[in-house]
């Protein structure tokens, strides 16, 4: 953030600042608006009005269905407002009312844990199985399945004589978060499913590598899941044209299998190739199972799910607080953590099992509490991936405004918001002085939709400001939508700051 002294703006500035906002926003509104929203030209003939002006008729933005409202914090004064009730696909900006409802419920401090028990006790054989039991904690990865199974082996635990037991008793079973059946057929990171017991994101690494021979190793991680068929082969040039093929495993259909081909380069290095697994409910079993025998700890009889009863505690694994791991929301969008975080408001508020419905009815009964339910709002995910939620400006810019004057919530918020022009999903937007740090907010994109809503900061003696800006129907012309955004988030940081950029 900049650190000269503040500019301080004349009031008919601010009121033609305000004015030409609105003048743009309607603009771009190809719905019907209400009176409210047609604004006159600013008159007082500044530079800025007449820049907004010359914005305002640009044709970039016609045809847009746009939502947008900007509100002071000190003061609740509302800068510009149009199409503000307007409900629409709020993409990843619909991770803000996941992330503001899990502080506000579960609290920044909230940890995720993960245990290891058995009904038997401690000693060189457990005659039982071993229980992995989970609360979905969504950072859990193989390197804590290491210590805890290094903890066992400290007891002196030589043989698991009745397999290991999933316990995936605090979700559901709908392991498919709600609108990700919209792709079924996308293996990417990005979908991949949840469930209370959940390892490395619920995603396996192939890595390829040259290896001896004519043939390259293909090698699977998280260890134990994943089957392994055909070749991929060495070529003298060229590049990775590996293909993979994924399904059930034939042996154990909760497993995985990968049928690979194609080649790679005699000279390359390793080659990750990322894919999210079908069914993660076995994959953390499947896992440890692997860690055990790795550490020489023998492992009788199979991996399966089940709900047994509590029994001894002997290896626990404890998550970074829950603000910690809204940064993987905030500045990564990530979707999985998002989906997890959102299922676990159930778990920990409602009833378990744990469904994404309740989650929904628990985040829709908070916006309501606190003054931010508008008509039209939907929630139906914690992520905002594909065509299921809906949002409205004025709930958002709402939302944000009263998490900012919760003293329990407002530095934790800010610290897992992108900052403009220095990291995140923000790191190549907003690099003009005053903007510059100045703007923290989540970003949001669909194929039909870019967002943008957060904060901008304020020098002393001004108010920051609360601002949501949606935008639908722009398939093909989101750049030209997200310019739009940012021209009017940077108008913004311009009145507060007073930059010449």
């Amino acid at each position: 953030m900049p650190s000269r002294r503040p500019h301080v703006v004349p009031d008919p500035k601010k009121r033609a600042l305000r004015g030409a906002l609105a003048l743009i926003v309607g603009l771009a509104l190809s719905a019907p608006r209400a009176a409210s929203t047609q604004q006159k030209p600013p008159a007082d003939g500044s530079a800025l009005a007449s820049e907004l002006m010359r914005l305002a008729a640009s044709q970039d933005v016609k045809g847009f269905h746009v939502g947008v409202e900007a509100i002071e914090i000190d003061t609740g004064r509302v800068l510009v407002a149009a199409g503000e009730h307007q409900a629409l696909n709020p993409a990843s900006n619909e991770k803000l009312v996941t992330t503001i409802t899990a502080l506000a419920l579960l609290h920044p401090e909230h940890v995720f844990e993960t245990g290891l028990y058995a009904s038997t006790s401690r000693g060189p054989v457990i005659s039982g199985p071993v229980v992995l039991r989970g609360y979905g904690d969504p950072s859990l990865g193989t390197g804590d399945l290491y210590e805890m199974a290094l903890e066992l082996k400290k007891q002196g635990i030589k043989r698991i004589d009745g397999g290991i037991v999933v316990d995936q008793r605090f979700y559901d079973e709908q392991t498919t978060p709600p609108a990700f059946e919209q792709q079924p057929n996308e293996w990417s990171y990005f979908r991949a499913p949840v469930a209370a017991v959940s390892l490395d994101e619920n995603v396996v690494v192939g890595m390829v590598r040259p290896g001896g021979g004519e043939g390259a190793v293909v090698q699977f991680w998280p260890p134990g899941f994943v089957d392994v068929e055909g070749t991929v082969k060495l070529s003298d040039g060229g590049g990775d044209t590996v293909r993979m093929a994924l399904g059930p495993a034939e042996a154990d259909p909760k497993r995985m299998k990968v049928v690979v081909g194609g080649s790679i380069p005699r000279e390359t290095r390793a080659i990750p190739h990322v894919k999210r697994v079908n069914d993660p409910q076995l994959l953390a079993g499947y896992a440890l199972k692997a860690i055990f025998q790795d550490m020489g700890i023998e492992v009788r009889g199979e991996v399966r799910n089940g709900s047994p009863a509590a029994g001894t505690l002997l290896a626990k694994h404890k998550s970074l607080p829950l603000a910690a791991l809204l940064l993987r929301v905030g500045k990564n969008s990530d979707n999985f953590y998002a989906e997890m975080i959102f299922k676990a408001l159930a778990g920990e508020r409602a009833k378990r099992p744990a469904g994404s419905a309740d989650a929904a009815d628990l985040a829709m009964k908070f916006l309501a509490k606190i003054g931010a339910l508008d008509a039209g709002v939907a929630v139906k995910n914690g992520s905002g991936l594909f065509d299921a939620n809906r949002a409205t400006a004025h709930e958002l810019a709402t939302l944000l405004r009263w998490a900012y004057r919760e003293p329990s919530i407002q530095p934790e918020l800010l610290t897992q918001l992108s900052i403009g022009g220095a990291d995140g999903t923000l790191h190549g937007r907003f690099k003009a002085e005053h903007a510059r740090r100045a703007v923290r907010a989540k970003t949001g994109t669909l194929d039909d939709a870019i967002a943008l809503s957060g904060f901008v900061l304020a020098p002393p003696g001004r108010s920051p400001v609360a601002f949501s800006i949606l935008i639908n129907n722009c398939k093909g012309r989101t750049a030209q939508a997200r310019g739009f955004a940012d021209r009017l988030v940077e108008k913004i940081a311009k009145d507060l700051w007073g930059g010449a950029g």
